[in-house]
């Protein structure tokens, strides 16, 4: 009879270990998961950056004469206001790409944390009027830098958050 209630003992710690270390599997699963989310998220910001970038890079193409006169360039993205286009004027080429400026702005404000960008083309030479009335190709460059916020992937228990910064060098 003491036999069997030593082997219902000795039973009950052979469950209690395996429990234990069936807890330490999965508290080292839910990291591997926070991380795998925090991983997931990060390149989701950056396929979202990728589809901002070309999306106003194919405005720009569509609206070569405001990117010939500068009307894109600015520093300060996102910006703020609204745009002056009716549907009883058309908009002029300086009104398209302002449109486009607010319409880009409120995407990078919707898909990016802390979101700032700026665009700089530079002319490579000037066209002249009869030139920009048959639409040329720019034969300049644009930069493109787009900066927004992001947390760091590791698992050190703190919330870093850095600056991530994505630049292209384009031609629209």
């Amino acid at each position: 009879m003491a036999s069997a209630r030593h082997v219902r003992g000795l039973s009950l710690i052979e469950v209690l270990m395996a429990v234990l270390i069936f807890s330490v599997g999965l508290i080292g699963l839910s990291g591997l998961l926070i991380t795998s989310l925090r991983s997931n998220q990060s390149g989701y910001q950056r396929t979202q950056v990728e589809f901002l970038a070309m999306s106003m890079a194919d405005r720009m193409r569509a609206n070569p004469l405001a990117v010939w006169s500068g009307a894109y360039n600015a520093t300060g993205y996102p910006l703020t206001g609204t745009q002056a286009c009716t549907t009883a004027s058309a908009c002029t080429p300086a009104k398209l790409a302002l449109r486009d400026q607010y319409l880009w702005s409120s995407q990078l404000k919707t898909f990016l944390p802390n979101p700032t960008a700026s665009i700089a083309c530079t002319n490579g030479v000037t066209p002249n009027a009869a030139q920009l009335l048959v639409r040329a190709p720019y034969a300049g460059n644009c930069v493109m830098r787009i900066n927004w916020s992001e947390r760091s992937a590791g698992d050190s228990g703190h919330q870093d958050v850095t600056t991530r910064t994505y630049v292209w060098n384009f031609q629209p």
